[in-house]
């Protein structure tokens, strides 16, 4: 079935988004990277147009016997092109559903094409549409990139569930919304030019604090207060965060391209993990604004935060009989404002200062004259200049146990009055000669879900018509109703393609929508749009900014010069001295960290020798260089020298001799004699006959290996000749033995061979530029107490050596330890060196975890007993290696764990008000009986004989009572709660009339204009006889719960079939509304009892994710 309706989007996600491809990736590319696009005007600065846009239905039957890895749907057409939906039913390599939009008829499409779109894809849970997951993104499809979506899009355990909603009767829906958009070129744009203003660079997910950032700076008042923040010319911008803000806000004033914040994240003391961890914008703002209060004590700003942003109300409570009242005086910098409930910022202030009374089992204690009933209120002193009032988009929703976004309808107005109704919101204290009529100054939008999403200011920088957004980089003119009435949220209603064959017209939730909104009160407008200028900008800034453009004007210039010029770098037997041992172990030096030269191309070779003769201080005569080549075996080493004819060249024509591949650097290495005064000396000749030799020197006692120095050695003669030479520069004694060896290579695997004294260099195929490892021969009592005794041996633990980092799998984020491994370890060798580490006698008892190198946190699934080979297998992640693995210490051997079923069962006592988790361990083969005879040892029964059942209970709601012979190996209790409890008596005399029924409690909510269920607390089953009346119902219900009659006279009864309550008058035969005997498919018949949710809240850590982690935001310096 294919529905098409058009949806307008306009919504952007911070989700990892990926082009599918078959090779496995993680959701590792970020969306805010967009693809080049060709030139077009830019669409924002046009009049607003709606873009073309529809919404695609897929209906996917017979879901879980889809065998082909890749399913299309039909294709259908948006904006004029052709687009289809494709998924990968059972994840395109990894445990998620991975689905992606597809342009349809790419193949077939003119050379150079490319359309951008807007688009979400959604798989809808067929139960609770609320529940639905939804994803958002946009992208610029081409040739090469002509599909794009979510590689993770919903885990594959919770869509084949069937309980969960999105798997109903084998059938799968999948909606995609899709708005085609004129092309943007975001890389010829240029803020600067079009709207006189800059952006923020984003750092990873810091959009953030970047539209928060925009909205400060905006605020010219606050600018000019963080300018005149006392710094010096020795402080560091990353170690200050009034420098970093300074420099930060000194750019945005000045200079002409987006401008970057790492240095102000650095200044927060936040490590990369922090930035790339996407916070809230309210935290993010409370944070700053303490930290700047606090550096602002003492200095010429002091008081400056206090004075724009700081706010007072009086919380009062008043005695209706007695003359009493208490008030206490608070001060607030943002105020949170309800969304829910609540039409616009007017209902949100009125529930905001609405009255509550307390009376009743609610009255208040006032002192001398007992309890009393009284009313208990806030109201407001005064306001300040500057208004941030924070809209609460985000609320916890006990039922799910989760936070969810409120995307409802909430207006807010151009200019705000908080005197209307002769000042209702104002305490008796307040100055009514100060007029609070406020005008809007910015709204901060956010768009996406609760997990993620995209933030964006609209800011009127001077309080003119002229709006503009903020998006990160990227500043764009926009109109009044984009910046109001477009971030209201709530639903849109979309016009019809076909009037006459449809009777509803479509709506869709928009998920963009204020989130912030920032006012400045009229009476204040002047003082605080102030004038800010160079003047108040202090010298040493300025000077420090002046220097870091000329500096950033300089590389830029290199960058467009790099043509004409050559780097030169030059390794000289210092630098093997150095770096051998210490930095590295194979080959001779890291030529990244040798002197390196940058001279222009046609500069002949020779001039360039003063230029060296002047850095080291070798005459010329004295300086010898030799060419580097890339080996076949991938090993890098001198060469040839130069000739005297090639030494007469350019350096850009030698650059090309010693590249044979496209380079622009040319590696030399400069050979200099010493004479026995140790000066300088020609180099000698060398002849065709005459070899260079490299030397290290390995001691297997120290594990140390160290570079000694190169000889010539004649091709013909033996290394007996040269032996009393590498004793002297090992410092041995002259009758000590040595043993010699080649280091050959050492990528893929390290080879390194023992060279035959009794052969020629040339015999043994050593060649100028090869290296010959030297130790001491030892005995072989002497090589047992070395770990490495030889080096070979040696070598081959340095290519395998890891430094690996174990944390605890219930602390995921601190490192417990440290362990040096080989990657050639087994993962019995990996697992005895962590038991030994904490003191465990069974290694078998440890469990291990790898990492994700994307999501930093543990893989979802532990690491199988010997299910890996090596340490090596443990690290890969895909493409990435980790240097991190989680243990835990099990208390049984993990191989007899594998071979057992662990359950988490609540158990509901029959008499007492209460309910124990128990983890039930059983053998995989085990039946439902098992556990239910496990469980009777570990829990109080109310009768010796008692009979027990196991239920599956989702949301309130039990889906299934499991037969005794069920094995338990597929049974899944991450999501679901099982709950063991006795079988009543009255049920196991069931009469041929009698009914077990389901019975649920709920409450109504209305979201969106609709009336919405919400089941709670512990639902059970009852048993209904024929002919009997609610009434006669209700008295054993009553009597089942002990509810007090107060209490249960509130409650309301309801027969509810697929969420439709149908209320229940006490004279209503009850069973005559359940006709089906069976106590199978829960959600669609069920006896309700309607009254408010009063018990606390209780989580089950059968329901928990297995990991789950976010860290607060915190601004270290």
């Amino acid at each position: 079935m294919t529905v098409m309706t058009p949806a307008p989007i306009d919504q952007e996600d911070d989700e990892m988004l990926v082009p599918h491809s078959d090779i496995a990736a993680d959701n590792h590319q970020p969306m805010e990277v967009v693809a080049q696009a060709e030139p077009a005007n830019n669409p924002e600065n046009q009049p607003a147009e709606d873009p073309p846009s529809s919404r695609f239905t897929w209906r996917i039957e017979n879901f879980t016997r889809l065998n082909a890895k890749k399913h299309y749907s039909d294709a259908f057409v948006v904006g004029g092109f052709k687009w289809r939906i494709l998924i990968f039913p059972k994840g395109n390599n990894v445990d998620y559903l991975s689905m992606y939009l597809d342009v349809a008829d790419s193949p077939s499409l003119p050379y150079g094409w490319s359309r951008y779109a807007q688009f979400s894809l959604a798989v809808v849970n067929q139960i609770h549409n609320k529940y639905s997951v939804r994803k958002d993104t946009q992208h610029q499809f081409n040739s090469r990139e002509s599909d794009w979506g979510f590689t993770s899009f919903m885990q594959l355990s919770e869509l084949y569930d069937p309980s969960r909603g999105y798997l109903v009767n084998d059938t799968v829906l999948v909606e995609a919304e899709v708005a085609v958009r004129k092309i943007v070129d975001y890389w010829s744009y240029d803020s600067k030019k079009e709207t006189g203003y800059v952006g923020l660079k984003n750092q990873g997910a810091t959009c953030y604090m970047n539209s928060l950032l925009q909205t400060l700076f905006h605020i010219p008042y606050f600018r000019k207060a963080v300018y005149h923040m006392p710094t010096t010319e020795n402080d560091i911008p990353s170690a200050s965060i009034p420098l970093a803000l300074q420099s930060l806000f000194y750019k945005l004033q000045y200079s002409d391209s987006s401008v970057a914040t790492k240095e102000l994240t650095k200044s927060f003391g936040w490590d990369t993990y922090d930035s790339f961890m996407q916070h809230d914008v309210q935290e993010l703002n409370r944070v700053l604004c303490e930290k700047l209060e606090d550096k602002m004590k003492g200095t010429v700003v002091e008081g400056t935060i206090q004075q724009l942003f700081e706010g007072h109300h009086m919380n009062y409570i008043e005695c209706v009989n007695v003359d009493y009242k208490s008030t206490r005086k608070e001060s607030f910098y943002d105020l949170q404002l309800d969304v829910k409930g609540c039409r616009d910022v007017y209902a949100s202030f009125d529930k905001y200062v609405e009255v509550e009374r307390l009376e009743g089992d609610n009255k208040y204690h006032a002192e001398q004259n007992g309890l009393q009933d009284a009313r208990k209120g806030v109201l407001f002193i005064d306001f300040p200049p500057v208004l941030q009032l924070q809209l609460k988009r985000f609320e916890y929703d006990f039922m799910r146990d989760t936070m969810v976004k409120i995307n409802d309808r909430y207006e807010f107005p151009l200019e705000l009055d908080l005197d209307r109704e002769d000042g209702k919101y104002l305490s008796p204290d307040a100055d009514r000669s100060v007029r609070n009529l406020y005008t809007l100054h910015s709204v901060l939008v956010h768009s996406g879900g609760v997990h993620g999403g995209h933030y964006y200011a609209f800011i009127r920088p001077t309080l003119s018509d002229q709006w503009y957004k903020f998006d990160d980089e990227r500043v764009t003119k926009e109109d009044l109703k984009r910046a109001l009435e477009e971030q209201y949220g709530g639903e849109e209603e979309l016009p019809q393609t076909n009037p006459g064959f449809n009777n509803t017209p479509f709506k869709f939730t928009k998920y963009s929508n204020a989130y912030m909104l920032v006012y400045i009160r009229e009476s204040d407008k002047d003082k605080i749009m102030c004038n800010v200028d160079e003047k108040d900008i202090a010298e040493h800034l300025r000077e420090r900014l002046k220097r870091e453009q000329e500096e950033k004007e300089h590389k830029k210039k290199e960058k467009a010069e790099a043509h004409l010029y050559t780097i030169i770098k030059v390794a000289r037997d210092g630098d093997l001295t150095e770096q051998i041992g210490k930095d590295i172990y194979f080959d001779l030096v890291d030529h990244d960290k040798v002197k390196s030269f940058r001279i222009q191309k046609q500069m002949p070779f020779n001039i360039f020798k003063e230029e060296v003769a002047k850095e080291f201080g070798i005459p010329v005569q004295f300086q010898r260089f030799w060419l580097w080549a890339k080996r076949q075996n991938h090993t890098y080493r001198p060469n040839r020298p130069l000739t005297p004819v090639e030494e007469t060249q350019s350096v850009g024509q030698l650059r090309e001799v010693s590249n044979k591949v496209h380079n622009a650097e040319l590696k030399l290495f400069l050979e200099i004699e010493l004479g026995i005064d140790l000066r300088p000396i020609p180099p000698p000749e060398k002849t065709k006959d005459e070899i260079l030799l490299f030397f290290k020197h390995y001691d297997p006692e120290k594990e140390e290996m160290r570079y000694v120095g190169r000889l010539f050695v004649k091709a013909t003669g033996k290394p007996g000749e040269i032996l009393g030479k590498l004793k002297e520069l090992a410092g041995y004694a002259a009758d000590d033995e040595i043993e010699l060896y080649e280091e050959i290579k050492f990528e893929p695997t390290v080879m390194c061979e023992h060279i035959d004294r009794k052969l020629t260099f040339r015999g043994s195929q050593l060649e100028d530029g090869d290296i010959v490892c030297f130790q001491k021969s030892l005995s072989a009592e002497s090589a047992e107490k070395c770990r490495y005794p030889d080096v070979p041996s040696f070598l081959d633990y340095m290519h395998n050596r890891q430094v690996v980092h174990f944390r605890s799998l219930e602390r995921p984020k601190e490192d417990d330890f440290c362990l040096e491994l080989s990657r050639l370890h087994t993962y019995d060798d990996v697992v005895e060196r962590v038991a030994r580490q904490l003191g465990l006698d069974d290694p078998s008892k440890i469990r291990l975890t790898s990492h994700n190198c994307y999501s930093q946190q543990p893989k979802p699934q532990p690491i199988k007993y010997r299910g890996v080979d090596h340490l090596s297998d443990m690290l890969v992640h895909y493409n990435q290696t980790s240097d991190i693995l989680y243990y835990e210490v099990l208390d049984i051997p993990l191989p007899e764990l594998q071979g057992l079923k662990t359950l988490k069962v609540a158990f509901h006592h029959a008499t007492k008000d209460e309910v124990t988790i128990h983890t039930i361990r059983l053998p995989k083969q085990s039946t439902v009986g098992d556990v239910l005879n496990d469980l009777k040892t570990k829990v109080e029964l109310s009768h010796p004989d008692a009979e027990l059942r196991l239920l599956e209970v989702f949301y309130h709601k039990i889906y299934k009572i499991f037969p005794p012979n069920e094995k338990i190996e597929n049974i899944n209790d991450q999501y679901w709660t099982l709950r063991a409890e006795e079988i009543p008596e009255e049920e196991k005399n069931l009469g041929p009339h009698d009914r077990l029924i389901h019975v649920y409690h709920f409450t109504k909510e209305t979201a969106q204009n609709q009336m919405q269920i919400q089941n709670f607390g512990e639902p059970f089953f009852l048993v209904i006889h024929e002919g009997e009346t609610l009434s006669e119902v209700k008295v054993r219900i009553q009597k089942k719960l002990q509810v007090p009659d107060e209490e249960f006279s509130k409650w309301k009864f309801a027969f509810l079939s697929l969420g439709r309550p149908e209320y229940l008058q006490d004279t209503d035969v009850v069973s005559s509304r359940f006709q089906r005997r069976d106590v199978y498919g829960a959600w669609e018949q069920y006896l309700g009892l309607e009254h408010a949710d009063t018990a606390p809240k209780r989580t089950y850590t059968a329901n928990q994710n297995r990991h789950t982690f976010e860290k607060p935001v915190k601004i270290y310096n």
